[in-house]
């Protein structure tokens, strides 16, 4: 996309997109445990979870940087999809949005009944959706939240004003997801990159000294948003899980994989510059990950936006 076309969506979007480029310190993370671990959850508060659209026609995204984490999944023929969860800011709009997969019912099962904003699912799917623990808020239950921007062509134009879904962000205590922030553990590895590959979708992690953060790429292009900021994290995971078939497929015929984030495995924290290697487990699936390091103490993240990527276990 054009620096022209770029600036266009920004102004058209409104996106009033902030960077989490600055200090290290940026608002998000500030307790060393999960906050549902310690905080008591506000009355009515949820987090929002929307799915967004990462073909490289959905591309620069519009919000993203405000999220407090964004989990990566495969989905069909090798491609991939975000799943932004907002809790400390919410922008004036998200997107694009696309529809909803199984793997997003077992892994907000961790949320107390979040909000969740996307534009449709299969039909086989809508059941499971209605019976999940989750505030299902497509386009047919919340019109007014939804637009459809001019400048690209569907469905790639699906946008979200995160404002009309709820008045005010619900704060940290909606983020009951096991992570703990803090100090950095001995024994990480420098690492200056790490590359997650699927099928037909790639994701580097570049570290940057200067910005204290790891710059993110897709598809061998740096990430930026609709306003033109870069798209970094403050930590990122690596997280090895199971893959398996489901009922679902797309069109063409390729089956939708179903991520395993209930159980146990291996997983890959980057920090500061660091890389280290770690076990993470999730006994059921209302309950958050927890990270340890080879000795068994629990791994700290940096504060700042978290990047979880699921990558098939070897």
């Amino acid at each position: 996309m054009t620096g022209l076309l770029a600036a266009a969506l920004a102004a058209a979007l409104a996106a009033g997109c902030t960077t989490s480029d600055g200090p290290r310190d940026d608002g998000r993370g500030q307790s060393r445990t999960s906050p549902g671990e310690s905080e008591t959850r506000a009355a009515g508060g949820a987090a929002l979870a929307v799915k967004i659209d990462n073909a490289r026609a959905a591309r620069p995204h519009t919000g993203l940087n405000e999220a407090d984490i964004v989990y990566v999944e495969q989905v069909e023929g090798g491609l991939s999809r975000l799943m932004a969860v907002y809790a400390q800011k919410l922008p004036k709009v998200v997107g694009p949005v696309r529809s909803a997969r199984e793997t997003d019912l077992q892994l907000l099962a961790q949320f107390n009944r979040p909000v969740l904003a996307f534009s449709g699912a299969q039909s086989k799917l809508l059941p499971l959706i209605d019976k999940a623990p989750v505030q299902a808020k497509p386009p047919g239950e919340a019109n007014k939240a939804y637009f459809r921007g001019k400048y690209r062509p569907r469905p790639h134009n699906l946008y979200l004003r995160p404002h009309r879904l709820m008045s005010s962000p619900p704060g940290t205590s909606v983020l009951t997801t096991g992570f703990r922030f803090g100090a950095a553990p001995k024994g990480g590895k420098a690492t200056a990159s790490q590359t997650v590959r699927y099928k037909a979708a790639r994701y580097t992690f570049t570290w940057s000294k200067n910005q204290d953060r790891w710059m993110v790429a897709m598809d061998g292009k740096a990430a930026r948003t609709t306003d033109g900021e870069r798209v970094t994290a403050g930590t990122v995971v690596v997280q090895y899980v199971k893959l398996r078939k489901t009922a679902f497929h797309d069109k063409l015929g390729h089956y939708t994989p179903f991520t395993e984030t209930v159980g146990s495995g291996k997983a890959r924290v980057l920090r500061d510059g660091l890389a280290y290697d770690v076990n993470w487990k999730r006994p059921k699936a209302t309950a958050g990950t927890t990270f340890t390091t080879k000795d068994g103490k629990r791994m700290n993240f940096q504060h700042g936006q978290v990047w979880v990527v699921f990558a098939k276990a070897s």
